[in-house]
């Protein structure tokens, strides 16, 4: 441990000027054994500070290195775990509580101790020991070797721990010249006094020898102090010398001065001329405009490309003048005040030039674009036109007239739109306002003829229509010979919609229209609700704008297109009218068209649009859903006939197929799972409800017949989302199949089964089966006189009753005679096997056997369906 001590203090606390008082070998408890050491140290500076220091090997066990230290006025207890018996364990309570065990509790005790002596000693607080012996707090450690590191002169008293602090460490020079020392003299060791004195004398010799030394030196020193007194005179003429040139410098300086400032003010001049020439060219460059820009401001053609591209660049080039940067000062300048008033005055010009010219274009498109409905014949103002070649013509080709020459001539405006915009914004969002009151008025005219053409196609070509008629406000139009309500070309805002007098037309039922109608009628929507033909209208040729600007142009777009939205819903209330299945086109057309303009803007007009529109597109097919389900619910059936394939379940096959073809690979498949779901529950829930209250048919021919329909409807669909009920289908048919054949089957060697009833009653009495025959009831002779009563001739007849009874309850549309007839033999022959059984057993030996066989009751059933 002494080893371990020096090394310690030689290697960690020396160079940290600390001085180690205690150790104690340590691992730490409950953990694997990973041995350490807890050090009691003081420093050698004052205020002394002490603190308990642990200490380890390194990793490679070749030196000590210092891991953790504690300040002791942090330490709260110390707990020796047992203050009589011998214990290693020990607790040190600082911010936490560290368990350790010594190697020895003698190791412990002397660590102990000396913590207790040190809190007596340096701290204020005291420190709490827990367990620990009186007799180890009240004697003092005792000062051994071991306790004491080599090199230090320190001790322990009694009563007051004294600790000398004059004590100072040799160095390496100083041990290897004392050494050096000792090995010249032999009894350097052996007797310390008359090394001692030796010393001494030695000592004494040189100071001697350095006194006369310094004695000898005088001497030079006197010669020294002369040679400096003779510097300091070279001194003061060299100071003299340097202030007679500072003095010729000065004048010289002087006139250096003069020749700078006059350098400098050229200089400045200078300086100020080319700044002066910088602003006068900057003023020139950028606020002077060209007289060609003038004068195209002033007189340019607005109406050809030329004087438009001559207008553009005179408007861009003043538009630069009046937004060029003035450099501070420039406002001030009466030359740039009157420039400026200049071009206000040319542009306040060009804007009415401008803004009066366009207004002219949007006026003359305008009259042309009425003119061009009157060509086509979308307006009608002669009194009882006849109109019935005009839809002829329109309903081969169903599309809105064409702009597209109108929006070239507008495009060429564009860029003086945009300086309007940027100049002059209350005559900019005047002309905005004019063209989308013009447009608003053109296009909600075209449209709603659009719309009146896209009715027409769509009933004109149907059953009804020549049922019905198409009302008018003035009049029908009823197959070939019908008319249009003529319109006015004023202001839209005082027409009445046509569109609404479609829709007084009654309710059109679904079973009067055929796979054709319907084909025709999806035809006619895909066309009305291109949605490329209503957004090329107005965005043809138009570039992107900016996100800012997409949303005035969307605008502009809900004031011009306002009609669309309440015209398609129009259209969707009048192809609900016709056929409600109808909403199972409107649903996948819509539905498509809005997943195109979601891809390209979700937030575009034409996007929101039809969006509103398809949230009216899926109530309706909602609603015809809940309809379907309504009238299932609402079937009543006859008392008096039977029941057969029931309306709803034919309908249900009807809307399955129709809906596969519509929905394949649509994005709304889902939306029809939904429904098939709740019509498919609708379906199996009112087919029991309707065999419940059957009278004429039984309940398990009804359930029976309509589930193999359903069953054989999904099979041939292969409906991906009713598998479950396709399943449920096929056990339900199944389960009442059976149920029918047994009920209907009966007993029909009725006498002979109560006979054997009676011996299996015997049986199950406890009588051995071969006992029976030897009861009075139940012997041989009784069983003869049984089976004699059931020839083959009557069993024939009997079948043939019960194949007639079973033609009377089945429908023919189902075709399960043959399905049903084939069980009920199968169940005779089975309850004739079960009594040829109960004879075998019973009455072995007997010689007693049926009057006919399985082969008789095989040809009976085939001569009976054969005959039928």
């Amino acid at each position: 441990m002494t080893a371990i001590k020096h090394a310690l203090q030689r290697d960690i606390f020396t160079p940290n000027d600390e001085r180690l008082l205690s150790i104690v070998n340590v691992c730490k408890a409950g953990k694997k054994k990973k041995n350490c050491f807890l050090c009691a140290t003081v420093t050698t500076e004052r205020p002394v500070q002490v603190k308990v220091v642990k200490v380890k090997k390194s990793d490679k066990g070749d030196f000590y290195k210092r891991q953790i230290a504690w300040a002791l006025r942090d330490l709260a207890v110390v707990d020796a775990k047992d203050a009589i018996k011998e214990n290693p364990e020990f607790d040190l309570h600082f911010e936490k509580i560290y368990k350790w065990v010594a190697s020895s509790t003698a190791e412990k005790n002397a660590f102990i101790s000396c913590i207790w002596k040190l809190n007596q000693r340096y701290l204020r607080k005291k420190i709490d020991f827990v367990n620990v012996s009186s007799q180890l707090l009240e004697e003092l450690p005792k000062v051994t070797e071991e306790s004491v590191p080599s090199g230090e002169n320190q001790s322990v008293t009694g009563g007051d721990e004294e600790v000398v602090d004059e004590y100072q460490e040799l160095n390496a020079r100083e041990e290897q010249d004392i050494e050096i020392m000792m090995e010249g003299c032999e009894y350097a060791i052996s007797n310390a006094e008359a090394f001692a004195e030796k010393l001494s004398r030695e000592l004494q010799v040189l100071d001697g020898a350095n006194i006369q030394s310094i004695m000898a030196s005088e001497k030079q020193v006197n010669i020294l102090m002369k040679l400096l007194d003779e510097a300091l005179k070279e001194v003061d003429q060299i100071e003299l010398k340097l202030s007679s040139y500072e003095e010729m410098l000065q004048s010289v300086k002087e006139q250096m001065d003069q020749i700078s400032e006059s350098n400098h003010l050229i200089h400045l001049s200078n300086t100020n001329n080319v700044k002066l020439l910088s602003e006068i060219e900057f003023l020139v460059n950028h606020m002077d405009l060209a007289k060609g820009h003038i004068k195209a401001l002033q007189e340019g053609d607005l109406a050809s490309s030329r004087g438009i591209e001559a207008c553009t660049n005179a408007a861009d080039a003043l538009l630069q003048c009046m937004n060029v940067a003035l450099r501070p000062g420039h406002d001030l300048l009466l030359a740039v005040k009157q420039q400026q008033q200049r071009f206000s005055d040319l542009r306040e010009l060009f804007a009415r030039r401008l803004a009066s010219h366009l207004n002219n274009v949007f006026v003359q498109q305008f009259t042309q674009a009425l003119l061009q409905l009157y060509n086509r014949s979308y307006f009608l103002s002669v009194p009882g036109h006849d109109q019935s070649s005009t839809l002829a013509q329109h309903s081969v080709e169903l599309t809105l007239p064409n702009h597209h020459p109108f929006h070239r001539d507008l495009l060429r405006y564009a860029k003086l739109m945009e300086w309007l915009k940027s100049t002059d914004y209350g005559k900019y969002e005047g002309l905005t306002k004019n063209y989308m009151d013009y447009l608003s008025r053109l296009y909600e005219r075209e449209i709603k003829d659009f719309f009146e053409v896209a009715k027409i196609k769509m009933t004109g070509t149907t059953k009804e229509s020549k049922k019905f008629g198409l009302h008018g406000s003035s009049g029908k139009l009823t197959g070939s010979t019908s008319s249009l309500n003529k319109l006015s070309v004023q202001s839209s805002g005082n027409r009445r919609s046509q569109s609404s007098s479609l829709l007084d037309m009654g309710n059109m039922s679904a079973s009067d229209l055929d796979v054709a109608d319907r084909t025709k009628f999806d035809k006619a929507e895909a066309e009305d609700l291109d949605g490329g033909t209503l957004s090329r209208q107005h965005n043809c040729g138009t570039p992107l704008p900016v996100s800012s600007e997409k949303d005035m142009i969307r605008q502009m777009m809900i004031k011009i297109f306002r009609c669309i939205e309440p015209e398609l819903n129009n259209l969707i209330a009048l192809g609900d009218k016709i056929d409600s299945f109808n909403s199972l086109y409107m649903l996948v057309k819509m539905s498509h068209h809005v997943w195109t303009a979601q891809n390209v803007d979700p937030a575009s007009f034409l996007s929101t649009t039809l969006g509103n529109v398809l949230v009216t597109v899926k109530r309706n097919f909602d609603k015809c859903i809940s309809n379907q389900i309504r009238q299932m619910e609402e079937v009543k059936i006859s008392k008096k006939s039977k029941v057969g394939i029931l309306p709803f379940v034919a309908e249900f096959e009807e809307f399955a197929g129709l809906a596969e073809s519509i929905f394949k690979n649509a994005e709304r498949r889902g939306d029809l799972d939904k429904a098939y779901t709740k019509l498919i529950r609708g379906v199996f829930v009112n087919v029991e409800k309707v065999a419940n209250e059957s009278q004429k048919t039984p309940r398990d021919v009804v359930m029976m017949e309509n589930f193999h329909h359903i069953f054989a409807t999904l099979s041939r669909l292969k409906i991906s989302c009713l598998e479950a009920e396709k399943k449920e289908a096929k056990q339900k048919y199944t389960d009442h199949l059976q149920s029918y054949v047994i009920y209907s089957l009966g007993q029909p060697l009725e006498k002979l089964n109560h006979f054997f009833e009676g011996v299996e009653a015997r049986v199950a009495q406890g009588i051995r089966e071969e006992e029976v025959s030897y009861q009075l009831a139940f012997n041989k002779q009784e069983l003869r006189k049984v089976i004699k009563e059931y020839p083959g001739k009557e069993v024939k007849k009997g079948l043939d009753n019960l194949y007639k009874k079973v033609d009377k309850h089945l429908c023919e549309e189902e075709n399960l005679l043959q399905v049903v007839w084939h069980s009920m033999q199968d169940e005779f022959i089975r309850q004739y096997k079960h009594f040829e059984g109960l004879i075998a057993r019973c009455y072995p030996g007997s010689g007693v056997t049926m009057e006919f066989t399985i082969q008789d009751i095989l040809d009976y059933c085939s001569s009976i369906a054969q005959s039928h």
